[in-house]
């Protein structure tokens, strides 16, 4: 079943960050986000390791590396926002998402929600339970659980393949089709758990400027 998400607030986490130049936005200071850095976050949250072929070190902390090829699980109140590359995610609570080593097998979303902005270059694959997503230059807000997705392509462009289902490509530049995936057939959804905000956050993290439309003030 679909979670309602905590409203624990976001603390910036990565050292020094108060005395780089940048400007914080919704607790997160977007000076000196790095590559693969984890660079806020709260509650209790573990990272899996990929190292000689298995799963290795299990770990959080503060300022703890994110990478290509691992696991970032949340716990309940909890939530983290880090980036790989020029790709930047805040995940919600409860979510496990795992990276691939590649960009065929970028991430999956095994459940839970996550919020992704990602750079221009080759396209991503997200998937879930009931979902294959290709993007490119994109934002996006995921909320799974084995049997259904809810996916909101905030803006730019998807190709999107339900199990089971017919493929379908499309556009947005503010929400403007929200959808459930279950059982191979999409349905409308609403704008639920995320926020514009946010994802002007995370675009700010990776040194972008908002890729809303001026004027769209929030509204859906």
């Amino acid at each position: 079943m679909m979670h309602n998400h905590d409203k624990t607030q976001t603390t910036s986490v990565h050292p020094g960050l108060g005395r780089r130049r940048g400007r914080r936005i919704d607790g997160v200071d977007s000076a000196g986000a790095g590559r693969g850095r984890q660079i806020a976050a709260a509650g209790h949250r573990r990272i899996e390791r990929r190292g000689a072929g298995e799963r290795q070190a299990r770990y959080q902390g503060k300022g703890s590396p994110v990478a290509p090829g691992d696991v970032v699980e949340t716990g309940k109140g909890a939530r983290a926002v880090y980036l790989i590359d020029d790709n930047v995610f805040l995940q919600r609570q409860n979510s496990r998402v795992e990276f691939g080593n590649s960009v065929e097998t970028f991430l999956r979303i095994v459940t839970g929600g996550l919020l992704s902005v990602f750079g221009k270059g080759n396209t991503r694959k997200l998937t879930t339970p009931t979902a294959a997503i290709g993007i490119r230059g994109t934002g996006c807000y995921i909320e799974t659980d084995e049997k259904k997705t809810y996916f909101c392509l905030c803006f730019g462009a998807v190709d999107l393949q339900p199990v089971n289902g017919q493929p379908s490509t499309f556009e947005t530049t503010h929400h403007e089709k929200p959808l459930w995936i279950e059982d191979g057939k999409t349905r409308s959804a609403r704008v639920v758990n995320h926020t514009d905000a946010e994802v002007i956050m995370l675009e700010a993290l990776a040194g972008r400027p908002s890729p809303f439309p001026a004027g769209s003030g929030g509204r859906y």
